[in-house]
């Protein structure tokens, strides 16, 4: 007797569908290396600042309480980095929910090194747009992480509805250099870095955010890059 359904079965010749697999392998373990990168470099970031303010503390215990609070807070955001970005790796689905824009672009901003100056341009005040906050405000941080060791000093953000879909654009620029027309055609691919000493995965963890969310982005000047997420 036939197996079921076997009428309407489709085989792929034994060559074609290894290749398939092999593919889908080498871009999960390029996903996973790109996720584990990312964990180590915001993990010794939130390190930088605990051993910071543990001698901080040190040097005046009666008054350590503001310095135990921050250690409290960078060991809190660094669990929600890695438990977010192993979801990710996991290939979970992305729990997006409406946020405010407005809410989600400070969250973007924590242990940014200090330099720039930030304004924000949001059209309405109140946009929304569908969002996992965790690996949005990630995506967000890289954009700005990038900016600030670029030397700039100011940052702009720009988020409007979308007129071509029923989505919400959010535009990153600063007034730095921008990225060297060498790299512009691959900057989001693992490995590629404009900046001496960087691991270049940043863009690359970005693009894969952005995708998960069903969206997109892009470098569409010298130093500003555009995000479309669902409304």
């Amino acid at each position: 007797m036939g197996r079921v359904g076997s009428e309407t079965e489709t085989h792929q010749p034994a060559p074609a569908r290894a290749a398939i697999d092999r593919d889908a392998a080498r871009d999960r373990f390029a996903a996973i290396g790109e996720i584990a990168a990312e964990v180590a470099h915001e993990l010794r970031n939130a390190l930088q600042i605990v051993s910071a303010n543990v001698y901080l503390a040190r040097q005046n215990p009666t008054a350590s309480e503001p310095f135990l609070a921050k250690i409290e807070r960078s060991t809190r955001i660094a669990q929600g980095i890695v438990d977010d970005l192993m979801a990710l790796a996991r290939g979970d689905s992305v729990h997006a929910e409406p946020m405010q824009v407005a809410d989600l672009l400070p969250l973007g901003r924590e242990m940014v090194p200090a330099g720039p100056a930030f304004e924000d341009r949001i059209d309405p005040p109140d946009l929304l747009v569908r969002a996992h906050a965790g690996l949005v405000s990630r995506l967000l941080h890289v954009l700005y992480e990038n900016s600030a060791k670029a030397k700039s000093t100011r940052i702009t953000t720009v988020a409007r509805a979308a007129a071509s879909s029923k989505g919400v654009v959010i535009e990153v620029s600063d007034d730095g250099p921008g990225v060297p027309q060498a790299i512009r055609e691959t900057l989001f691919e693992p490995l590629v870095s404009a900046r001496h000493g960087g691991s270049g995965l940043g863009l690359a963890l970005a693009r894969r955010i952005v995708a998960a969310h069903g969206g997109t982005i892009a470098l569409v000047g010298p130093s500003t890059f555009r995000i479309e997420l669902p409304a």
